[in-house]
């Protein structure tokens, strides 16, 4: 079989992300190979998000890149997926003669029927069809990308929340849960394969398994803190109203569970929360963090900001700073409002100025810079232990490999910090570091978006039992 190049463009999500391994999975039956250059691809794919106005605008800018590409070798294949193919549908086709096929979020595995037509017959294909219930969301095979140390696992697709400022439902169709069995069956594939933490994906994952009667959440990640090898589980995106107590005392009582949970708030404001359809109060939000803190001191959290909604006025944006200030997020993804087809808010009056609402944005930002770099500044000093992932940013971009000493390795902590490392002691070399093992460092600088440091020792022991499983980081 002739083997042929394929190149994917992934904008978005981690969803996107694991759709994008699926992608290349399906295709390889084809002859079909991943190629990180677009310029011999013979199949170029661009993943789409639609989230935000950004990221659709990004990928209309990248297909404008693949038109003049096309013009130059009329045999290239350009495909759309994602949720802006989900989205659009047919007017992408229209609007842009060079795009041969636009699939959505469902029809990732009629991909391969797909390209086998247009590359028999030269036809171009839309399929956006949400009308099938998916019976199963299959798994990635663990040979697919071999060696990687942390890996994506799709727990559920869809959502039933239908927040007001929200396409996800309209694009990723309603929810639905996949079999425990299948999942922990992924999961067990993937560690023989070298994986040593997962992080399992959904839209609203402390919903899983309600609506087809499966195990809750909780029980799920007590299920899956079984496998042999498994060394960390982490999981997002977490919706406040569903953050069940069970799921909070399992940070207190699971060993292999990251001492890390992003929940996003979106607004302080009981009057704005109301207008996007949360389904919970500020004071509701607030007592979950309590709880948290309480079942896992020092966990990390992390949260999603929409600044400027309609209707927002300069009190209810204050009320998000203030509760930005007291809960102390670790980290924080801050956005400006924009109108998204198919939601409710689009057609909300009392729309906020754009320059006002890039003023609340840089103020919010602001904020949290400071609050990150007080909590990094706070590890200074201290040992954390860190999952090896592979070499730093810096040792990549010198296209160096190891050598005898001063490789700069990188990671993260239970809390989902980054940190970069090098050995410290004369008792830790390089040859003693290498990609799933525990590195324990410590911590000497600290930077607005990771920490740096040296090993001083190699491999867990680290007592992780109940009430001491939690620590700043």
């Amino acid at each position: 079989m002739k083997v042929k190049k394929l190149f994917i463009h992934t904008i978005g999500c981690q969803m996107n992300v694991y759709d994008s391994e699926k992608i290349v999975e399906r295709l390889r039956p084809l002859g079909y190979v991943a190629d990180t250059r677009i310029e011999s691809a013979d199949l170029a794919i661009i993943n789409t998000c639609s989230i935000r106005e950004k990221a659709e605008q990004k990928a209309f800018s990248f297909l404008g890149r693949l038109a003049k590409m096309k013009r130059g070798r009329p045999e290239l294949i350009v495909g759309v997926c994602g949720c802006v193919a989900q989205q659009e549908g047919r007017r992408m086709i229209e609007r842009m003669p060079h795009i041969d096929f636009v699939l959505g979020t469902m029809a990732i595995d009629r991909l391969p029927a797909a390209v086998r037509k247009i590359e028999a017959h030269a036809c171009r294909i839309v399929d956006t069809d949400l009308s099938h219930q998916i019976q199963e969301i299959p798994s990635i095979s663990a040979t697919a990308t071999s060696q990687e140390v942390s890996r994506f696992v799709t727990i559920m697709r869809g959502c039933d929340n239908f927040c007001t400022y929200c396409v996800v439902p309209h694009v990723r169709g309603r929810e639905f849960s996949r079999d425990p069995e299948a999942i922990i069956n992924e999961i067990k594939s993937l560690v023989i394969s070298g994986t040593r933490e997962v992080t399992l994906l959904g839209q609203n994952v402390n919903s899983y398994g309600q609506k087809q009667h499966l195990c809750d959440f909780a029980t799920l990640l007590h299920q899956i803190s079984q496998i042999d090898g498994l060394l960390r589980i982490r999981f997002t995106t977490s919706h406040p109203k569903d953050l069940s107590d069970d799921l909070i005392a399992a940070f207190g009582s699971l060993e292999k569970l990251c001492s890390h949970i992003h929940l996003p708030v979106q607004s302080g404001s009981n009057e704005v929360l109301t207008k996007m359809k949360r389904r919970y109060t500020r004071e509701r939000y607030l007592e979950r963090v309590a709880m948290l803190r309480d079942a896992c001191p020092g966990i990390s959290l992390t949260s999603d900001i929409i600044v400027g909604f309609p209707g927002e006025t300069r009190k209810d944006f204050k009320q998000t700073r203030d509760l930005v200030e007291q809960v102390e997020f670790d980290s924080l993804f801050a956005f400006i409002y924009s109108d998204r087809p198919h939601t409710v808010s689009r057609h909300f009056s009392n729309k906020v100025a754009e320059k006002e609402k890039n003023h609340r944005l840089q103020e919010i930002l602001a904020l949290q810079s400071h609050i990150t770099q007080k909590i990094h500044a706070r590890l200074q000093g201290t040992v954390q232990e860190v999952l090896v992932e592979g070499y730093s940013k810096k040792q990549m971009d010198r296209n160096q490999g190891p050598h005898a000493r001063g490789t700069q390795w990188m990671g993260r902590t239970s809390g989902n910090k980054i940190v970069n490392f090098v050995p410290g002691s004369a008792s830790v070399l390089d040859k003693d570091i290498a990609l799933g093992k525990m590195a324990h460092v410590e911590i000497e600088k600290s930077f607005p978006h990771s920490l740096w440091g040296h090993v001083v020792r190699i491999g867990s022991g680290r007592s992780r039992a109940k009430g001491n499983k939690c620590y700043a980081a």
